[in-house]
């Protein structure tokens, strides 16, 4: 069992204990999500792996706030943030825009990339330094104006 679940299960009491029902439900979320997923895998998730179904909830969920907001439900947007709140707190610390372009410089000195076919490659060792600390589209984008400039 990853490091992770066991400090979410922690979490999970310490809500029950407080009667705190949003944290509460937000982390039985969380753990039934991880659950599944090692049922359909067949397997026990890793930390990054627990990391990567974190991010992947705050991406939903800051989805469904943009919709929400349009529609006019400020109720059902508010209700998302504070799942978003909870996520993130299992989450590691975000890098900074400055940590972001560092990363980004020594990926592209690593694989000697040279223009926008190579990357692929960029990303592919950004990726597992960035998972679960920074949003992978923006990041994307600064890969690809650094590589056709």
């Amino acid at each position: 069992m990853s490091e992770l679940v066991v400090q979410l299960k922690e979490h999970q009491k310490d809500a029950m204990r407080a009667k705190d029902k949003v944290r509460l439900g937000t982390i039985r979320m969380i753990l039934s999500e991880v659950k599944q997923r090692e049922i359909d895998g067949q397997t026990t998730l890793s930390d990054d792996e627990v990391i990567a179904v974190l991010t992947k909830m705050v991406k939903q969920r800051r989805d469904s706030v943009s919709q929400f907001e349009s529609a006019g439900r400020e109720d059902l947007a508010a209700v998302e943030r504070s799942e978003i709140s909870v996520i993130e707190a299992f989450l590691p610390q975000q890098l900074s825009a400055d940590e972001i372009q560092a990363l980004i410089a020594q990926a592209i000195d690593a694989t000697g990339a040279s223009g926008m076919q190579d990357m692929g490659k960029v990303m592919g060792i950004l990726k597992p330094k960035i998972q679960g600390r920074a949003e992978m589209g923006p990041v994307s984008a600064q890969v690809k104006a650094q590589l056709t400039a």
